[in-house]
């Protein structure tokens, strides 16, 4: 991997390149591993901890995908499927699944891996709307996403689909 220049950065406030992007070049995976203080009394990892795990990495990988600011605008889904312990390990995995006018639909999901047998299970699958700001604050263009494949093709109709359903329950 090259390294990255101070000259080769982007200015907070400069404009990024609006270039299309393929959801691999922003995919983001994080690695925790569950401790005492994620915990609630009966072991199990807090929703709220592993909640501000999703929130953390889909954000990350919002601006990594934008070029700068992105901030949460919603959640739109998120389902605990199983739980973490005291010792299993957490990854977090964060895609793009579509891009809009100055937002994009990133979805989450965290699995569980046991240190032991690397046994792997779905612990929480989330989709969270994320929308690009500039130095002021206010929205700003999003680059558009470009699929890699026949997943990405079927992921960025169902996330046109969401934010039409979306759209549609505002104007009620």
């Amino acid at each position: 991997m090259s390294e990255t220049k101070p000259t080769d950065r982007v200015a907070l406030g400069s404009t990024p390149t609006l270039s299309a992007k393929g959801p691999s070049i922003s995919k983001t995976v994080q690695t925790h591993l569950v401790f005492p203080e994620h915990a609630n009394a009966l072991g199990k990892a807090f929703g709220g901890q592993v909640m501000a795990w999703i929130d953390l990495v889909g954000g990350i990988c919002a601006m990594r995908h934008t070029g700068g600011l992105a901030v949460t605008a919603s959640v739109d889904d998120l389902q605990f499927e199983q739980s973490l312990a005291i010792g299993d390990i957490a990854v977090v995995e964060a895609r793009v699944n579509a891009t809009f006018r100055t937002s994009l639909e990133v979805e989450v999901s965290v699995w569980g891996e046991s240190l032991q047998t690397r046994a792997r299970w779905l612990c929480v699958n989330a989709r969270m709307t994320f929308v690009a700001i500039d130095e002021h604050a206010k929205p700003r263009s999003v680059p558009p996403l470009v699929p890699e494949s026949d997943d990405d093709v079927a992921r960025m109709k169902a996330a046109q689909e969401r934010r039409n359903e979306r759209l549609a329950k505002r104007k009620r």
